[in-house]
């Protein structure tokens, strides 16, 4: 015992740790280990040393091994995870296997066992390991296509009544075959980057749709005879009654695919083939856009920062639901130093969290509207105040009062375009005077879906493709434009991932002009334009001749804001 001490304590010396760090403990204790944890020695060093002095090889990284097919299919992940250990292949049939710590040495004995085949044993940071697992169950896991073909309806049922809270997306091992199809219909959504699952009935199927880059895509069709189970099982993840089938509901769930933390919120509405269920994905562990990465022009992008920095006034940001209002009110705030100013926000849901700025929840059912929300909030002592959404008059005169007394207020509407967010103010009850001293800006915005890197290719509109967009042939000849053919990775959209196209309206001396004699849409859009706005679909424009976007998806989202 003494000479592995000893052997132990000179291999971590070569790699850099003095002994009177850690003591070489008494030939007696066995205490090595233990001495060399208490000085917080761990990790790679500890796990290289250990492998130095059992004659076991250290591998830096698994990148580029193969995980063994045969453990991840007769090894529960929950033991690779507990004991740190992973099967990679071997040669000669052999099965190597990972290890992050001499204390899972005695888990190669049941290993051996259940694969009943020799193993060698080699090790390997935990932090290595611990992705290597996620990412070899996740390849695993396999599509939900697969397990509707052996659904079993009255097991279904019985094991629909015994479901557990805790949820792991890649744990399926002895799951009932409606909970594996729910498991799996989650990780194929969050695999396809969805932001939305639709479980939709109809008289004779059920079908099951993923929304990808704001489009609905059609994934696959269980039997309808298992409807009410799969229903049944998304409202048990959201703590609902599964009772009750004549009322809507609503519900959350936190699940997990790997390291990711995945919150779903989840809603349910009688209809006439029964409930329908849509499920919308919020990742937790993706980062939050800055908003240099949000497509922003360079000028609207200096102007916009510009105002950001006001310490008074209120900029409201606008457009249709799904078009990345929140996304941009949040890269807004980043801008902001949290620490020399007081934030505070008004959302109705969270949806991500901001680190340094105190978010708080509004619940109508409570009685925590965003009107009572802000009264409660300019109590608060705040700097800068974002109000999730103005949804009433009340609402939008404090909103409005707010900016009037010192505060930066960020707040949304749902307008077509910049112009029509000012007549919205009015149309509420602000007045103009008030309205045209206290707004500085809006920036109104759509979300385009982007040409797809791995099949993009340029192509040559036709004549007849430039006047069915409306557009003048003569003025666009020898534009050469892109766009994608479809591949594996679009799923054969030719479009993957999305980016903002921005109108940014400025309130100068003739916009307030323009709000205090009540002019229309047109007036105020006119002036503006004069001014130097540049509109949603010039803005559209500049990144179709660029190559990010498409044509066809720029008059898809502006269609209705063209005059």
């Amino acid at each position: 015992m003494a000479s592995i001490q000893g052997q132990l304590a000179d291999a971590l010396g070569r790699r850099g740790i003095d002994e009177s760090a850690f003591g070489r403990g008494d030939a007696g204790s066995g205490s090595i280990l233990s001495d060399v944890r208490r000085a917080g020695i761990n990790g790679p060093v500890l796990t290289g040393a250990v492998a130095e002095v059992l004659g076991v090889p250290f591998c830096e990284s698994l990148t580029g091994q193969a995980p063994s097919p045969e453990f991840v299919r007769r090894m529960p992940i929950g033991f690779a995870r507990r004991h740190k250990i992973l099967g990679v292949a071997g040669e000669n049939g052999r099965v190597r296997v990972a290890l992050a710590d001499l204390a899972s040495w005695q888990q190669l004995a049941v290993v051996a066992r259940v694969l009943g085949r020799p193993v060698e044993p080699v090790f390997a940071p935990e932090s290595a390991i611990t992705s290597a697992i996620n990412a070899a169950y996740q390849d695993a896991s396999g599509g939900a296509q697969e397990v509707i073909e052996a659904l079993d309806r009255d097991e279904v049922f019985e094991q629909v009544q015994r479901l557990g809270d805790s949820e792991d997306l890649l744990d399926v091992a002895a799951r009932a075959p409606v909970i594996q199809l729910v498991n799996r219909m989650l990780f194929d959504a969050v695999r396809r980057r969805a932001s939305d699952v639709h479980v939709q009935p109809h008289e004779d199927k059920l079908v099951i749709r993923f929304r990808i880059d704001g489009e609905m895509h059609p994934f696959f069709t269980p039997p309808k005879a298992v409807q009410e189970e799969v229903i049944s099982r998304i409202k048990v993840m959201g703590r609902m009654n599964i009772a009750e089938k004549r009322l809507a509901q609503d519900g959350r769930a936190t699940v997990a695919v790997g390291e990711r933390i995945i919150d779903l919120r989840i809603a349910t509405l009688p209809t006439s083939f029964g409930e329908r269920a849509v499920i919308r994905l919020l990742d937790k562990s993706i980062r939050l856009y800055r908003l240099g990465e949000l497509g922003m022009a360079e000028a609207a992008l200096e102007r916009f920062r510009g105002l950001i920095g006001t310490d008074h006034g209120i900029i409201l940001v606008t457009g249709p639901t799904g078009s990345g209002k929140t996304t941009t009110l949040y890269a807004a705030l980043q801008e902001i130093d949290a620490e020399q100013v007081n934030i505070l926000t008004l959302e109705d849901p969270i949806e991500y969290r901001l680190a340094g700025i105190s978010q708080t929840q509004v619940s109508e059912r409570k009685g925590m509207t965003f009107a009572t929300g802000l009264r409660h909030v300019l109590r608060q002592d705040p700097d800068v105040i974002m109000v999730g959404e103005i949804r009433d008059a009340e609402t939008a005169r404090m909103a409005i009062q707010s900016a009037l007394t010192g505060h930066l207020v960020f707040s949304t509407l749902h307008t077509n375009d910049a112009a029509s967010a000012i007549t919205r103010l009015l149309d509420l009850g602000v007045e103009p005077y008030l309205a045209a001293s206290s707004l500085m800006a809006v920036l109104a915005q759509r979300l385009v879906r982007r040409i797809c890197p791995q099949c993009s290719q340029p192509y040559q509109p036709q004549e007849s493709d430039w006047l069915r967009w409306g557009m003048d042939p003569a003025e666009l000849a020898g534009w050469r434009l892109r766009r994608g053919c479809g591949c594996e990775h679009c799923l054969g959209t030719g479009y993957y991932d999305r980016v903002g196209i921005f109108e940014l309206l400025v309130v100068d001396e003739g916009i307030r002009t323009e709000i205090l004699k009540y002019s229309t849409v047109s007036a105020i859009n006119r002036r503006a334009v004069e001014a130097g706005m540049q509109t949603l679909r010039q803005d559209g424009m500049d990144k179709v001749f660029a190559g990010t976007t498409t044509l066809e998806e720029v008059v898809r989202v502006t269609a209705r804001v063209e005059r």
